[in-house]
C-alpha cells in the first residue's frame, strides 16, 4: 500500500500539528525607502527586531506543533542533484546566464540556500558602479515570510501559488521543491502548480484560500487572486478532493485588504474574527457560491448567509470592536489574521486592544506569550485563549500570525 500523506489539512482550526515557516534574515535589507514598492512593502523593517518577534512565534508554535523551517528543509533536499539541478535550471530559465548557472552549482549546500532566498547581486559595469545602482541577478525574497502565501494544503494535496507580482515568483520554485522532493513533505499531488503558470490573469494566493470543513472551502477574489485561477482550482478540488461547496468573498481592491485572511479568520467551531465594514451594513462585500455538478455560481445575501446555506454558521467577533476608527486602524495592522491553533486557542498580536476586548467578550482570554513560554500562565486543554505577540516590526510586512504559517498537519476539528 502507498505510503500516508504527511500533509492534511481539511480545517483552519483543527489541532496544529506540523507547520512550515521562515525566519526572515538577511533578504530584508533589500527593502530601502526607494525599493519598498517594488517589494510590496509600505514600511521598512528593522531586522533585528523582527528576527526576535518571529523567534518568540515560532516558540509558542513549538509548544503544539512540530516546527519546519524552509531554510532547513531546502539545506536537505539541496543535497540531492536532480533537486539542485531543478533549481538552478528553473531559476536561471527567468534570469538568463550561464555565469549564474555555473556559479550556483559549484556552491556549497548552505550557501546555495542563503543565495536562492537572499539574492545574488549583479557585479554591475563602470556605469552602474559609479552611480551606485547595482541590482539583482537572481531577486531576494523578502517576503519569504509569509509562507502561507505560497503553499497550501487541503486535504492530502498541495496548491503552489502563482503569485500576483513578479518580485515572488522565486519563491513558488523554492515551495515546489520542497513539496516534490522532501521525504517529510509527502502529499497526494500538486493540485495547482503555481511556478508553471505563465498566464498573467491566473494568480492564487494562499491568503485568499480558507479551507473550513474537508467538503467546504472559502475563497477571496482579490488582488492577488484571480477569478480564472479560482475557477481552475474549484475544477480541481471537486474532481479529486471532497471539497463540494465553495463560497467566495469579492474582496474590495483595496491595499489594505489584499488577501481574504486581512479581513476574515476562523477562530473557533462558530467564530470569527472579521472587519465589520466589509461583511456587516451598507458596504458588505458581495459574496458567490459556487456548487460541484452544479452549472454557474448562485449570488448570496451576504457572507454569513453563505456559510449558513452550506451549514457551518458562524458568529462575528469585530475586529477593532464598534468603532470605526478603531476597526480601520487594528485591520491596518493585522488585527484580523489570527492563526488558530485549535479551536478557541489562536495567535494574535498583541497591539489590536480592541480586538482582544472583543475576544474577551466572546469567551477568549488574553495570555502574554512571554507569561505562556515562562509557565507563568498556563493554558487549559479546552480553555479559550488568545496567545498575544508583540509584532511592532513584522506587523510592517504587512500580515499577522496566519500569513507567516503554511500548515502542513492538522488533526480534525
Amino acid at each position: 500500500m502507498p505510503a500516508m500523506p504527511a500533509v492534511h489539512v481539511t480545517s483552519d482550526i483543527g489541532p496544529l500539528r506540523s507547520v512550515l515557516v521562515h525566519t526572515p534574515g538577511s533578504e530584508l535589507l533589500a527593502v530601502t525607502p526607494g525599493t519598498r514598492e517594488d517589494y510590496l512593502y509600505d514600511d521598512i523593517i528593522n531586522l533585528e527586531t523582527a528576527q526576535r518577534e518571529h523567534r518568540r512565534l515560532v516558540a509558542v508554535l513549538e509548544r503544539f506543533a512540530d516546527v519546519r523551517e524552509v531554510r532547513a528543509l531546502l539545506a536537505q533536499v539541496l543535497e540531492r542533484r536532480e533537486v539542485r539541478e531543478f533549481l538552478i535550471s528553473r531559476a536561471t530559465d527567468v534570469v538568463p546566464s550561464d555565469a549564474l548557472a555555473r556559479r550556483l552549482a559549484e556552491l556549497p549546500t548552505d550557501q546555495l540556500v542563503s543565495l536562492l532566498i537572499e539574492g545574488v547581486a549583479e557585479e554591475g559595469g563602470p556605469i552602474g558602479q559609479a552611480l551606485n545602482e547595482v541590482g539583482f541577478a537572481l531577486p531576494p525574497l523578502p517576503n519569504l515570510f509569509f509562507t502561507r502565501d505560497v503553499g497550501i494544503v487541503i486535504c492530502d494535496h498541495v496548491v503552489i501559488g502563482s503569485m500576483r507580482y513578479g518580485v515572488r515568483w522565486s519563491e513558488e520554485l523554492l515551495i515546489k521543491a520542497l513539496f516534490r522532493y522532501h521525504p517529510e513533505l509527502t502529499n497526494a499531488g500538486i493540485l495547482y502548480d503555481g511556478s508553471d503558470e505563465r498566464r498573467s490573469n491566473y494568480t492564487l494566493e494562499g491568503g485568499d484560500v480558507h479551507p473550513l470543513r474537508s467538503d467546504l472551502l472559502v475563497l477571496g477574489f482579490s488582488d492577488r487572486s484571480s477569478p480564472a485561477a479560482l475557477d481552475q482550482l474549484c475544477e480541481l478540488v471537486f474532481a479529486r478532493s471532497p471539497v463540494r461547496d465553495v463560497v467566495v468573498v469579492v474582496m474590495p481592491g483595496e491595499r489594505t485588504a489584499i488577501h481574504l485572511d486581512m479581513i476574515f479568520t476562523q477562530v473557533d467551531r462558530e467564530l470569527c474574527v472579521i472587519y465589520p465594514p466589509h461583511f456587516v451594513g451598507p458596504e458588505r462585500l458581495a459574496v458567490l457560491h459556487r456548487r460541484k455538478g452544479e452549472h454557474g455560481v448562485r449570488e448570496m445575501p451576504n457572507f454569513f448567509a453563505a456559510l449558513r446555506a452550506v451549514d457551518c454558521p458562524l458568529e462575528p467577533i469585530f475586529c477593532g470592536g464598534r468603532e470605526r476608527s478603531h476597526q480601520e486602524r487594528e485591520q491596518w495592522a493585522s488585527g484580523c489574521n489570527l492563526l488558530t491553533l485549535r479551536p478557541g486557542l489562536a495567535l494574535a498580536y498583541a497591539r489590536n486592544q480592541m480586538t482582544l476586548r472583543g475576544l474577551e467578550r466572546a469567551g477568549f482570554t488574553p495570555v502574554d506569550a512571554v507569561s505562556f513560554l515562562t509557565g507563568e500562565r498556563a493554558i487549559g486543554e479546552r480553555e479559550q485563549a488568545v496567545i498575544t505577540l508583540d509584532g511592532s516590526e513584522l506587523v510592517r510586512g504587512g500580515g499577522g500570525p496566519r500569513c507567516m504559517t503554511l500548515p502542513l498537519r492538522r488533526d480534525e476539528p
